[in-house]
């Protein structure tokens, strides 16, 4: 298996290209060669974590592509889902991201020979006509939880998101392994909005016909939802669906500090200070609170939760975003003094903040978490206990997954994502009571308490298991590399050659008369 080449290919968001590059570097710790494939600016975000797998002798490179947003009328520049602030930039960027098929096409065209594989974000199908015209071996890289895509899936099948009369009627998901209660807001696929029903079924064909699917997840988290999905696209677990998570948990081309602290983006504080401050306080004590890249906060909504922290009586760390670009938040900020009144025992990060290195310092003790999967992996995985606090998509899902099946979270109160709220609402979900109360059960040292810390540990423990050497994930992803060389081997069998190159620009595709039209390609090795 040593010597296969993969190209990876993720959605230009945080939350997806973080998991496809620790998948570039778990398969060029098992011997292979990784191609991932983006954009300009997020290969400058996502660079020192590429640059210290290198230097840890592992293959792997970014493919920097023209992203074709400009010539539908977005910015020079607009190239991750969370630069997208205006309304009206929403459609063009996803209708840019279809048309991605022609600079990944140009750049495997640039390779002396044919990739082994293509594993594209499920949010990226345009990769599945790409790899049809020349028959390159395709796998679906999931990045929301296995619970999430189970749940979704029985909806859809049992017909509930076409039943119900409007998206605050309440359902239980039918043909689910646990009880399950919500409402289309809270349960809402990724592409399920008005004007994107042709991407929705672009993904679910793209699904259907790859040679293989992963997910960022393990068996000792989720296996009964692993087995589920696969159970209900009739693929076989370990076969064409593996578990090859947490991918954020591997150890293989491990990371030095500098990109530990960079994974992601670069952090917009001195990672010293941050860690000195943590330093100075007792073990388990800090609240960790961050957002991620995406959700945002009204102002009113903010100050509620600046007061519950503060009223708290908690130490803390905020990765505070709205700090950095709002410019109400900032001018509260300096009116009430706020920093000033919590400088004993807050720290406030105004945008990226060096987060697994937040979670992984002893003094932490729990996390305010929007439940992106990412964030809720993260926390697993260093033992962290969640304060949840979701805002849509798939979070709702990872909020019932930590509360209700795996016991490590506490509810802050939230129950609609903030576009489903009312406007008199003025984006006000959780007060600050409802903070200060919420705070104090997760960080509390009751029995509850400790139980829920106990169970978080004891997950951490078997996240780790599963990557290493004899675990599940690992074990899945050796399946995976099987299932590839078979795939390839059987390829060069049937064309009677060994690995081919691409046809010649404009031969075997019907699709590719503007392939090349400002596909700027470089690549950073």
């Amino acid at each position: 298996m040593a010597g296969l080449h993969f190209v990876l290919v993720p959605l230009l968001a945080q939350g997806h290209i973080i998991p496809m590059v620790d998948l570039a570097r778990l398969l060029a710790g098992r011997g292979a060669r990784v191609s991932v494939v983006t954009t300009p600016v997020n290969a400058a975000r996502n660079g020192a974590v590429v640059e210290s797998a290198r230097r840890a002798g592992l293959d792997v490179e970014l493919a920097e592509v023209a992203f074709p947003g400009p010539g539908l009328g977005l910015p020079e520049g607009m190239e991750n889902v969370d630069m997208v602030v205006e309304k009206e930039h929403f459609m063009p960027f996803f209708q840019a991201t279809w048309k991605m098929d022609a600079p990944l096409e140009e750049y495997l065209r640039s390779l002396p020979r044919r990739p082994d594989c293509v594993v594209a974000d499920s949010c990226n199908p345009w990769a599945a006509r790409v790899c049809a015209r020349h028959g390159i071996p395709r796998l679906v890289l999931h990045c929301p939880s296995a619970y999430f895509l189970l749940a979704t899936h029985c909806l859809s099948t049992h017909g509930v998101y076409g039943r119900v009369a409007h998206e605050l009627e309440p359902f239980e998901v039918p043909g689910f392994p646990v009880r399950a209660a919500g409402n289309v807001a809270t349960f809402r696929g990724f592409f399920q909005w008005p004007g994107m029903e042709s991407y929705e079924r672009d993904v679910a064909e793209a699904e259907a016909t790859a040679d293989g699917l992963l997910i960022n997840t393990f068996r000792g988290l989720e296996g009964v939802f692993v087995d589920g999905y696969a159970a209900a696209l009739g693929r076989k677990t370990t076969t064409t669906c593996w578990a090859v998570g947490p991918t954020c948990a591997s150890s293989s081309g491990g990371l030095d500090a500098g990109a530990t602290a960079a994974r992601g983006n670069r952090a917009d504080v001195d990672v010293g200070l941050v860690l000195s401050w943590l330093d100075a306080r007792p073990a388990a004590s800090v609240l960790y609170v961050s957002f991620g890249s995406l959700a945002q906060l009204s102002l009113k909504q903010t100050v509620e939760l600046a007061r519950g922290l503060e009223a708290s009586g908690r130490p803390f760390v905020w990765a505070i975003k709205e700090a950095k670009s709002s410019a109400d938040v900032r001018a509260w900020l300096l009116a009430e003094r706020f920093e000033e009144r919590v400088r004993d025992r807050g720290l406030l990060v105004r945008g990226w903040a060096p987060q697994v290195t937040i979670l992984s310092h002893p003094a932490v003790g729990g996390f305010l978490s929007h439940c992106g999967w990412n964030a809720s992996l993260e926390a697993i995985t260093h033992g962290v206990p969640v304060l949840t606090w979701p805002n849509f998509a798939d979070q709702f899902c990872s909020e019932r997954l930590l509360v209700d099946v795996l016991g490590v979270g506490v509810r802050s109160g939230v129950k609609l994502p903030p576009m489903s709220l009312p406007d008199e609402a003025e984006g006000v979900q959780v007060t600050s009571a409802d903070v200060e109360k919420a705070v104090a059960e997760l960080m509390g040292v009751g029995a509850d308490g400790t139980a829920r810390r106990a169970r978080a540990k004891e997950l951490a423990a078997k996240a780790k298991a599963a990557m290493e050497e004899g675990g599940s994930s690992y074990a899945d992803l050796d399946d995976m590399l099987r299932h590839v060389a078979e795939l390839n081997m059987k390829k060069s069998h049937e064309e009677g050659t060994g690995f081919s190159t691409l046809p010649e620009l404009g031969t075997g595709s019907k699709n590719n008369d503007n392939i090349g039209a400002g596909a700027a390609l470089s690549v950073q090795s």
